[in-house]
């Protein structure tokens, strides 16, 4: 596998290395090492915040048509280098080219909502009593942080950095440690747009970093993606230091197929909708709920899933450690008396043997009480639950203590009603095994799947990464005075 530069941070327009120590770069393609990252300490996020700090006042006095300029040159470049952006993903990922390429293109439609933000910001202005003007401004907050994952490693950074930055914030920004490479590349496109050094940081690392930012008290806003732990533990530290948070967390999303769904279509999208990504996103089904007589739709699922092969159409999953977790849990769902119809457990693909592959896998007869029905596996495995009728099937969603997606596979309008109006989850499909929401509807989920106030994209991410400005004006000494005045 090719080898990459050495992964540096980015502060105030230029890469620096330091003399901290470095954790090696993995390809989950074959297993080998690709490059090398710096384990950055609180000094580095202090220099990076005091950079965004001195970039604040002069970025956040330009007006919204000169930075949004900067975003429509760096969406063209993001189009020009689509190619090699996608590659990168695909060496330090592993998704396959196609998933790989989507996700650069779902970043260039982040880039044109961003760059809209102007036409959907008006100030309000009203007079509210004779000669007396009140009027709304939004302002934005100052340096903010974004902290991402590693199952998109160039999309995710794209839900939070462009909106900021077009708002008038600063940032500074921390990848997984796993998947350094897009940010690196997306640093140097922002430089070649035009982005005036300081307003956008990059901090490689671990654990240290992240607790840096939550702690940092010149850090205004956190946002934050990644599992459920992690993401609790960071929204009450950084809320304990008085910033906004959001933090998007981990998911067990269940599709409920009913028996009058269209067969084919039900079964190639809940086939996709789990294996797509290797199963690694948070909107992947993991949970099918079958209610009353689907046994066609399942056969026609074992099919699809068969056509999937590991290394073609199939991508890795991240780590040997997740390939371990990931068959672990079949393994217990099998010994638990749930009956294995597609097994991806000990996938080896010719030429890439240290690679980190799971095939498609389908578990039937899996019970609510079973670990596979409960937790986030993030692989591409699906469990089958049996429920007798949709009650039932909305009982079991509702049972779950994360709340992203839920989606019902049916050619009733009235029972796809009684599920958009019951399923306890942020994002609904029907008919769709990845219901997520296209600009300007914004991206978030419910219960343990997301905490804090409004979603991390859309419109809903234009109140997060600003604050109100509320003046009064009067002029005119001749006009009636009363309480309001």
């Amino acid at each position: 596998m090719m080898k990459q530069p050495e992964v540096l941070n980015f502060i105030n327009g230029q890469f620096t290395k330091n003399g901290q120590k470095t954790m090696d770069v993995i390809s989950p393609l074959d297993g080998s090492i690709i490059s090398k990252l710096p384990l950055s300490t609180h000094n580095d996020v202090d220099t990076a915040v005091k950079a965004a700090q001195n970039a604040y006042p002069s970025w956040s006095a330009k007006t919204f048509k000169e930075r949004v300029q900067i975003f429509f040159r760096y969406r063209t470049l993001l189009e020009e280098n689509i190619d090699e952006l996608t590659k990168l993903i695909q060496l330090e990922n592993g998704k396959n080219y196609g998933e790989a390429k989507a996700e650069v293109e779902k970043s260039m439609e982040l880039c044109e909502f961003a760059v809209s933000i102007p036409q959907i910001i008006v100030n309000e202005a009203q007079e509210v009593s004779k000669g007396v003007e009140c009027r709304i401004e939004r302002k934005p907050l100052g340096v903010v942080a974004s902290i991402s994952p590693f199952n998109f490693p160039n999309m995710v950074p794209h839900w939070t950095m462009p909106n900021a930055l077009v708002l008038g914030n600063t940032m500074v920004m921390k990848p997984s440690e796993i998947v350094p490479l897009s940010t690196v590349r997306m640093a140097e496109l922002l430089k070649e747009a035009g982005l005036p050094d300081g307003v956008f940081n990059l901090v490689n690392g671990g654990k240290d970093v992240v607790e840096a930012i939550c702690d940092h008290p010149n850090i205004e806003a956190v946002s934050f993606v990644g599992s459920t732990k992690v993401a609790k533990i960071v929204y009450k530290r950084a809320t304990s230091t008085l910033k906004r948070c959001v933090a998007l967390g981990g998911a067990k999303n269940h599709l409920l197929v009913l028996p009058d769904a269209n067969p084919d279509m039900t079964a190639s999208n809940v086939v996709a909708s789990m294996s797509g990504c290797a199963g690694q996103r948070c909107m992947a089904a993991s949970v099918m709920v079958g209610v009353d007589k689907v046994q066609h739709i399942i056969d026609k699922m074992v099919v699809e899933a068969k056509k999937l092969v590991p290394g073609e159409n199939l991508g890795s999953v991240i780590s040997a450690e997740a390939k371990a977790r990931i068959e672990a849990y079949i393994s217990q769902a099998e010994a638990d008396g749930a009956k294995i119809l597609v097994d991806g457990r000990n996938a080896i693909v010719a030429g890439k043997e240290g690679g980190f592959y799971v095939g498609a896998t389908i578990i039937d007869y899996v019970t609510t009480d079973m670990s596979v029905a409960r937790e986030e596996i993030f692989g591409p495995v699906i469990s089958i639950i049996r429920a007798k009728d949709l009650d039932e099937a909305i009982e079991i969603e509702n049972g779950s203590n994360y709340g992203n997606a839920a989606a019902v596979f049916t050619q009733s309008g009235g029972l796809a009603k009684k599920v958009m109006e019951r399923a306890s989850a942020g994002m609904i499909g029907v008919n769709i095994g990845v219901p997520v929401p296209r600009e300007p509807f914004s991206f978030g989920g419910w219960n343990d799947s997301k905490f804090g106030v409004g979603d991390i994209t859309g419109r809903s991410s234009i109140e997060f990464w600003t604050q109100n400005k509320k003046t009064t004006i009067k002029w005119n000494p001749e006009a009636q005075t009363n309480w309001m005045s």
